[in-house]
Parts: structure tokens; C-alpha cells; sequence
């Protein structure tokens, strides 16, 4: 063991519920998968592609729904052979098997209690087919991504869910998700071209095959026959022909489509129509080909106030009938818990109870139908008993982008903004039910009545247009008389949507665990039966899904509900979402942000002590805390802001001895001496040779902690020089701040950063001046990051102390190169300052070397050579500084040709976190190296110096500051257009 290593003790959970929870998982799952399922499907598959241990179970045990169930084990495949070996497994010994994608469905349909497998990690991609007309897509490619491609042809898919940057292609086709405009003409069922599916006994079918038909009666002449004789049965019963197209003509997913019977000549037309919504309990989808549709680009939308639910609900026809894309229902409990959402008006917290809004938007492809649908809704404001009870309300029609970006922000943090604002401890419900649209103002009516009966104060949000709402309860799953209560809101709203309304129990969010034991009340008992033959056809040896879409358990929708227990306060608002997920660098290497939070309560599930906890404290330092890049772009992506970056560092933190921690405030006081030490340390490691730094440092490593000791990595950058550029202050209009890792390392080509910088300043006519002690200084974000409070305190303080004095008094802007530091002087300091020190940082303005060039010189400055072709590395610190625009616009003056790969996201390098984890940096960055390497550019840029070192590993691509390249081609007198140094 390493001399160091910390102590999982130092992660136990402090203060405990009085007693353990009663679905904590038991003592005797401690060790994992047990024999002989392990052992079989190692030697089936390989130890790579078999998730064993009790914190890989736990972390995949939880999805967005309020259910949990412990699989017994996980499995990875890579391609249709490994599925089809699992399938063929399964049958042969008697087992179930669920799929699972992006897991963010809200009923439970991605958790299985046997072989759980993960069709995300290897199987994205999208291809663009037919100049956009229609696109090739892997299952586990989120729905934003696939729009990404798209969108440069004019396209967009026809789904368009809420959780569209995290919930898989996959996953929308097994459960028909539509969203806020896909209706019942924009779905799955109607949009899908073709589709890949391996059936329960591993025979694949590709619905697009000229012979796919032949293919199949000769591998399942069993399956067609039964196929074409229950579509013989359906059709000859003129009854539950028209009870089924009654039940389709709204928004309805709720059991299996039995519409794909009328509408399929053959089995496998039948049994394309019958796996979108099947909910993985069919066969898994492998590929799907999608008919697209026109993105129409020109938009206008207005948010518009009423003083009830039912009035805004009376409003809806008419803006359909106007032509409206999308209608968007929000109650008062939505709007007001929507404030935890950045960016939402501060007072709509203050909204009067009743309050509901209509998110109103119209598309069209031109300046003309835009004019025309404007007219038209004008024409239904005039009429609107519109409110305005907070300042912020205006009630009106706008074009700006930023402001409909706003409204929609809104609307989609529905589950989770609710969720995060519900009652701590509480467990969440998403309901998720149609009615014919034009009773929709009656059923909304009929909720509130409903709710109240029951006690519960549920928000209300959803797909108005459509007659599609979706509500939220909470409710503590601890108590049983909580539980109860629940139960008995179920019955009684089941009834009434089906009895009064006629209703679908479900519209978009399919069957799942919650539903499927009232199934028979919206179907009947004749069409139910259909249903249970149809899955016993396909899969007789009921291997998929059990129970997830069929269940005669009456009370199966209270089986398996999760307590959530309350820990730490920055995380304890999750909801288990997942929208953190996709944009997570660990996610395929460790655990995601999500899986972190839920290893986490198990933890607070368990007696102190358990067998269980302690195996989760053993893997969770690695798992969890240590291969975190601690980047927070998951902050981003959560509606709510959950940060589990940032508590992973207190984690960090909780691990340090006292000793460790003035160890690092030591270093903070003598930084001058370290800074100058690890550049001459640098420059000795070019003359020695990477091969010999690389095995003394893995030595130490081993030796001392991974985790505390970086791995020296081939291609690393020399040394930077030891002096800066003479600047002067007299005259100077900036102060420029060199960060410490570009006074360490150098930059590739014959012009170092800091010469760049002060170079093109002057050109420009703004010079720069670099403060003479300024080495010494750091932002901080070394002992930020690795959660050296202490040290984080000394530098915090003494750098906003030094650009107090550099600045004038804040009177010059402080401009810094490197993104990752201009966000830690900006933002990451400030909790670490003394309440003087804050006062003074407040008066500084921080501002990124990018955002300096883009705002103050390139209006000033003669382009004299552009590159042909230039790639693009945003990295994490310029998202949460919003500063990713400037970064384009300084590459585009510089290259004719300017690519942000759409697989861009943080490469994890996080200062030294590559160094230290390099597996961590070669996972986040695979796919977008991928692109990179797979055409030759004439430059890779970036704006952060280890950022672009990791890159570099990444891809074997020399990657650089946008600002040198901007000193090239600004460059008087250098080389012909197309070369840089």
C-alpha cells in the first residue's frame, strides 16, 4: 500500500438517520455478484465488458424514477454479438435481463433485479444520410446530439423530450417519448424509417432489409405465424379496431402498440411498429434510421400570465388554432420553484399561488410566415385575461433568441426544479397522463380537486396543446402512511382519468412500473390479454423486462419505491435525473456525478459500519473522489445547479491529515521558490528524456499515491523562459496577468504566451503591463482542486491583495491567459477571502486573455495571413464563464475555415488531474480525438495551457493558445498565408 494512501474511513457519513433504512441492500449482497453468474459471464464475455463489485451495482440501481432495484449484475457490452450472448445466456439458466441506456426514465423502465445491461457507453454515433433528410443513429446517442448534426443540414428529429442532452435515441424509440411539439405526427411510431432490433432469442432483424421478411420465418417461423393469426384476430373484431384508433388519436404510450397490427402487412412490419414503446421488453434496439424534418429557424414565443390553471387551459385551442408549434402549460408551484433555475426572474417567486403561464412558440421557415403567425397570435392577446403579479411579467411576443432560450430553460427544469425544491427526504412522482385536448381546461379542474382530497400540493406542467399533463408528488417512502396515501391518490386518479376523461394513463412517459397494474382499467380486459399474448409470443421465456410493462400485482407500483435519505447540502436537492451524465468526463471511466450522489445515500441507507458501507467507502475514494475532474460543467448541465464537483473536493479535503494541510498552506507562502523549482524541474526533464521522468515518476507514484504524485507523460512541453517581456506601466491601459502554468511550461512555436499577449496588445494600440512580482502569485485553483483549504486561503488572499495594487484599485482590468485561472480569480476565490479581501475583489475586473482579444484588439488589429483550417478546443472554464464565443470569433479572424467538433467536452486534464489519472483524460476525450484525428487541420487551438497538453496526449495534435495564433496572423512581416509557427 502506498505510503500515503487516506483512509476510507474519512468519507463515513457523519450524522445518520436514527435508524437504518428498510430498502437499504442487505448485508449478504456485500460481495457483489455471486457464483457462479460472475464467474459465467466473464468466461462468456471477458472481465472488461462484467461489472461485479456492490459499488458498481449500487451506482446502476437508481434512475430517475422513484423506484430502485439492485441488479445482480452488469454488463457492458460492446457490439450485437455480446448482447446476443447475454440473451442466449439467459435462456439457457433461467434469468431476466433489462436494458438500459441514458436511464432517465421516470418509471423505472431501466431497472432490472438480475442482468442489468448498458447500451449507452459503446453505442453512440449518428450518421447524416440524404443531405438530412434522414439519419442513422445508435442507441446510446443522446437526442441533442443527434440534433447537433442535424441542425447544419436544416433538420431536427421529430422527439424533442425535456431531456434531450441526456436521454438516449434508444431510450425515446422504447418508449415512444415525444415532447413538447412531436403530438402524434412527430413521433417515433410515425417518424422512424427502419430499425435494427435483436429479439429475445438473439436473432437480429433489420427492418430496412429488402428480405428482412424472408430472413425472419425462416430463423422464427413460430413468431410470424402468431404475428400474422393476432392480426387476423384484431382485424376481424370491428370493435377494438375502432377502440384502438380511438385510443391513439391522442398522446398515449401507455402498454403495447396494438395499432401496429392494422398498421403492419407483415411480421416485420408488425414487429417495427411494435417495438417503439415496447420499453426494452421486446428485444434491444441496436440502430435506428430516422425520416427528419425541417428545422424551421425563424421563432417567435411569448410567456403569457393568467390568474388560474383553468383559464390558461381555456387558452390553448386558440393558439393551436393560430398555428402554434408548441403550447406550454406551467403552474404556480412550477413557476415559483423554477427561481432555482439561473437566469429565471428572482420574482416569480412572489407569484400568487394559482398563477399559471402558456409558453406559447411559433416556427416558420421565413420572415413572411413569421409575420403572418405574429398576426395571428396579437389577434388572441387582444382577448386574453392576461395578469401581470411580479415586475418581471410583460405578456408579449418576442423574437430575441436569449429570451425564448430563457422560457424554454423554464419549462424543461420542470422534474427538476420541482424536484429540487420538494421537501428534503421526499421521494418525487412523475405523473404523466392525455386527455382529449379540448377537455383540458375540465381535467385540470378535476386535478386540483384531486389533489387537494388527497393532501398533496403537486405542481402541474405540460404539453398543453396536445392535452398531455404532467404533475409531480412528493412523498416520504419511509412511512408507510405516506406510502399509502400515495397509493390511494393512484387509484382515485387512474379512475378518473379513465372513467371521466377517457384519458391515457400514460402519454409520453410509457407504461413502467407505476402504471403497469392499471393497464387493464384504461384497456380493458380484452385488449389487455392481447397484450400478455403478444409478449409471451416474442418472448415466451418472459426473459426481458419482466414486470415493467405487465404486472398483475396490483400493488406492484408500490414495490421497490426508494427512500431518500438526506446528505450533504449541496447534493441533497437531486432528484437522480441524470442530465449530468452525458456531459460527465468520468462517466465511462468510473462514476458520474448522479452515480456519485447515489453511492452516497445507500451509504446513509446503511447501519454505521456495515458490511455493505464498507465495501462502498473502499471504492468510492477512487471511483468517486479521485477521478473526478472537479471541472463542474455537471453544475451546468443540472437545472437546479447541483455541483457535485464541488463536493467531491470536500471530500477531498475530508481526507487530508492536519499534517497534509499545512503542508499546503506552507507551499502557498513559499510558492516564488516551488514556481521556480518546477521550471527548472521541467526544463531538466526535456534534456533527460520523457522514457527515463516517466519511469522515476511512476515509481514514486507507487511508492508514495497516485493520486498525490503526477505521471510525466510522453510529449510534455518544455520549459518556459525564465523572463518575461519587458512591459511598461506608464502608458500601460491593462494589467496582464501570465498564470503560473505559462510561466512553467512553454508554448509550441517560436514566440512564447506572454510575448504573444503583450505583442498583439500593442499592435492593437493596448498595451499591457506584467506586474515585476508577479511570480509567486497563483489563482489558487492548485490547492482549490485537490481541496487544500488552508493553501487555497493563503493564495486566494494574496493574489486579489496583488491585483488590488497592480489594478490601481480595480481602475485597470486585470487580463488573464488561461481560462481555468481566469475563472479562479473571477469566481473560485472569493468563499476563501477575508471579508476585507472581498470588498476589494468586488472592485476588480477579471477578465480572459480570449474575451480581451476579441473585445479590445481585433476591432484594432490587420489580419495579414489566415490559416486554411483551425479545430477547436473550448474548455470547461470558458462554458462557465460564457466566454466561447469570443474564442470563435478570435479563431475565425485568424483560419478561413473554423470547426468545434460536436463531441467537444472537458478533457479532464484539470490541471495535474490527467497527469495524475491518465485513463481519466483518455476516456473524456475519446470521442472528440476521434473527430479530430480523422482529418488533418492547420491548427488546434485552445485557451488554457494544460488543457491544450492534454490534447495533446489526447489526440498526438500540437495544440496551442488562439492568442499565439492570433499573433501570427497579425504578425507584420511573417510567413505566407497557411504556415504558422
Amino acid at each position: 500500500m502506498p505510503l500515503l494512501e487516506p483512509d476510507p474511513d474519512t468519507l463515513r457519513p457523519g450524522a445518520r438517520p436514527d435508524a437504518p433504512a428498510a430498502d437499504r441492500v442487505p448485508e449478504d449482497r456485500a460481495g457483489g455478484t455471486p457464483e457462479p453468474l460472475r464467474g459465467d459471464l466473464i468466461a462468456l464475455l471477458g472481465a472488461d465488458k462484467v461489472l461485479t463489485g456492490i459499488s458498481d451495482l449500487v451506482r446502476y440501481a437508481s434512475d430517475a424514477s422513484p423506484y430502485r432495484f439492485v441488479p445482480r449484475v452488469v454488463v457492458v457490452p460492446e457490439d450485437v454479438d455480446d448482447v446476443s450472448a447475454v440473451l442466449s445466456y439467459a435462456h439457457g439458466k433461467g434469468r431476466e435481463v433489462v436494458f438500459r441506456a441514458a436511464g432517465t426514465s421516470l418509471n423505472g423502465q431501466a431497472q432490472g433485479e438480475d442482468i442489468l445491461v448498458d447500451v449507452r457507453r459503446h453505442w453512440t454515433g449518428v450518421e447524416v444520410l440524404d443531405g438530412g433528410a434522414r439519419a442513422r443513429i445508435a442507441p446510446g446517442t443522446t437526442v441533442a446530439r443527434v440534433n447537433a448534426a442535424l441542425a447544419r443540414h436544416g433538420r431536427v428529429l421529430g422527439p424533442d423530450p425535456a431531456s434531450a442532452i441526456a436521454c438516449t435515441v434508444g431510450g425515446v424509440v422504447a418508449n415512444n417519448a415525444s415532447g413538447m411539439t412531436a403530438g402524434t405526427t412527430r413521433n417515433s411510431y410515425v417518424t422512424l424509417a427502419s430499425l435494427t432490433f435483436v429479439l429475445p432469442s438473439g436473432t437480429v432483424v433489420d427492418t430496412a432489409e429488402p428480405d428482412a421478411d424472408e430472413r425472419l420465418a425462416l430463423a422464427e417461423p413460430a413468431l410470424c405465424a402468431g404475428l400474422m393469426e393476432l392480426k387476423a384476430e384484431i382485424e376481424a373484431d370491428a370493435g377494438l379496431v375502432d377502440r384502438i384508433r380511438a385510443k391513439y388519436a391522442i398522446k398515449n404510450t401507455n402498454g403495447y402498440r396494438l395499432d401496429a397490427f392494422l398498421d403492419g402487412s407483415t411480421p416485420v412490419a408488425i414487429l417495427r411498429g411494435l417495438m417503439v414503446g415496447s420499453q426494452g421488453t421486446f428485444g434491444f434496439i441496436s440502430e435506428v434510421v430516422f425520416d427528419t424534418l425541417p428545422l424551421d429557424r425563424r421563432v417567435s414565443a411569448a410567456l403569457l400570465f393568467f390568474g388560474s390553471l383553468p383559464a390558461a387551459a381555456a387558452a390553448v385551442p386558440l393558439f393551436t388554432t393560430a398555428g402554434a408549434s408548441a403550447v406550454e402549460l406551467m403552474d404556480g408551484n412550477t413557476l415559483r420553484a423554477s427561481v432555482a433555475v439561473e437566469g429565471v426572474p428572482g420574482d416569480w417567486a412572489e407569484l400568487p399561488g394559482p398563477t399559471t403561464a402558456l409558453l406559447v412558440e411559433f416556427r416558420a421557415p421565413d420572415e413572411a410566415a413569421q409575420a403572418v403567425y405574429e398576426e395571428r397570435a396579437r389577434a388572441v392577446l387582444e382577448g386574453l385575461p392576461l395578469v401581470s403579479p411580479v415586475p418581471s411579467v410583460t405578456n408579449s411576443l418576442t423574437r430575441d433568441q436569449r429570451t425564448v432560450a430563457g422560457y424554454w430553460k423554464a419549462r424543461k427544469a420542470f422534474v427538476t426544479a420541482v424536484g429540487g425544491a420538494r421537501p428534503s427526504g421526499t421521494t418525487l412522482i412523475t405523473e404523466d397522463f392525455a386527455v382529449p385536448p379540448e377537455r383540458l381546461a375540465e381535467a385540470c379542474e378535476a386535478l386540483l380537486e384531486l389533489q387537494t382530497r388527497h393532501g398533496f400540493d403537486a405542481a402541474v406542467a405540460g404539453h398543453a396543446a396536445h392535452g398531455n399533463l404532467h404533475f409531480l408528488l412528493a412523498f416520504d417512502a419511509s412511512l408507510p402512511a405516506d406510502v399509502e396515501r400515495y397509493a390511494a391518490f393512484m387509484d382515485a386518479f387512474c379512475r378518473l382519468a379513465v372513467e371521466r376523461f377517457d384519458g391515457s394513463l400514460k402519454a409520453e412517459h410509457a407504461t413502467g412500473r407505476n402504471i403497469a397494474p392499471f393497464l387493464e382499467l384504461e384497456w380493458g380486459p380484452r385488449a389487455t390479454e392481447l397484450m400478455w399474448r403478444t409478449k409471451r409470443l416474442i418472448d415466451p421465456d418472459g426473459v426481458l423486462a419482466p414486470r415493467v410493462v405487465l404486472d398483475r400485482d396490483p400493488r406492484a407500483h408500490v414495490r421497490g419505491l426508494k427512500t431518500i435519505p438526506r446528505i450533504e447540502a449541496i447534493a441533497d436537492p437531486c432528484i437522480e435525473c441524470g442530465f449530468c451524465e452525458p456531459t460527465c468526463p468520468s462517466r465511462d471511466v468510473t462514476t458520474t456525478p448522479r452515480q456519485r450522489i447515489v453511492l452516497r445515500r445507500e451509504s446513509m441507507r446503511q447501519p454505521d459500519g456495515s458490511p455493505v458501507e464498507n465495501e462502498l467507502l473502499e471504492a468510492y475514494g477512487y471511483d468517486a473522489v479521485d477521478t473526478c475532474a472537479g471541472d463542474s460543467t455537471c453544475k451546468l448541465a443540472c437545472p437546479v445547479g447541483i455541483d457535485t464537483g464541488a463536493l467531491m473536493k470536500t471530500f477531498r479535503h475530508a481526507r487530508h491529515t492536519p499534517r497534509e494541510e499545512r503542508a499546503a498552506a506552507l507551499a502557498a507562502r513559499h510558492f516564488r521558490v516551488l514556481e521556480t523549482s518546477a521550471r527548472l524541474a521541467v526544463a531538466a526533464a526535456d534534456r533527460i528524456g520523457d522514457r527515463r521522468v516517466n519511469a522515476v515518476t511512476r515509481a514514486v507514484r507507487r511508492a508514495v499515491r497516485p493520486d498525490l504524485v503526477p505521471e510525466w507523460l510522453p510529449s510534455m512541453p518544455g520549459a518556459a523562459p525564465s523572463a518575461m517581456p519587458f512591459t511598461a506601466r506608464v502608458g500601460a491601459v491593462a494589467v496582464y496577468y501570465p498564470a503560473c502554468v505559462n510561466r512553467i511550461f512553454g508554448s509550441p512555436g517560436d514566440v512564447s504566451l506572454a510575448r504573444a499577449v503583450v505583442a498583439v496588445s500593442a499592435r492593437a494600440g493596448k498595451p499591457v503591463w506584467i506586474p515585476d512580482d508577479v511570480r509567486g502569485t497563483c489563482c489558487a485553483t492548485i490547492w482549490h482542486s485537490k481541496g487544500y483549504d488552508s493553501g487555497n486561503a493563503v493564495m486566494a488572499n494574496r493574489v486579489v491583495e496583488a491585483a488590488w495594487g497592480w489594478t490601481a484599485g480595480g481602475r485597470l482590468p486585470l487580463v488573464v491567459d488561461a481560462s481555468s485561472c481566469t475563472l479562479g480569480i473571477a469566481r473560485e476565490v472569493v468563499p476563501y477571502l477575508t471579508p476585507d479581501n472581498r470588498e476589494l475583489h468586488a472592485g476588480l475586473r477579471v477578465v480572459d486573455s480570449v474575451v480581451w482579444a476579441a473585445e479590445e484588439l481585433l476591432p484594432r488589429l490587420t489580419v495579414r495571413r489566415t490559416l486554411g483550417s483551425a479545430v477547436l478546443h473550448p474548455t470547461c472554464s470558458m462554458r462557465h464563464l460564457g466566454d466561447e464565443a469570443e474564442l470563435r470569433a478570435v479563431a475565425d479572424a485568424c483560419a478561413d475555415e473554423v470547426v468545434v467538433p460536436d463531441d467537444t467536452g472537458c478533457c479532464a486534464f484539470a490541471g495535474d488531474r490527467g497527469m495524475l489519472h491518465r485513463e481519466l483524460t483518455e476516456s473524456a476525450t475519446r470521442a472528440e480525438a476521434a473527430y479530430v484525428t480523422s482529418r488533418d487541420f492547420d491548427a488546434h487551438l485552445s485557451a488554457n495551457r494544460m488543457c491544450e497538453v492534454g490534447m495533446d496526449h489526447a489526440t498526438g495534435r500540437a495544440y496551442r493558445s488562439a492568442l499565439l495564433a492570433l499573433e501570427h496572423a497579425t504578425r507584420p512581416g511573417a510567413g505566407p498565408a497557411g504556415q504558422s509557427p
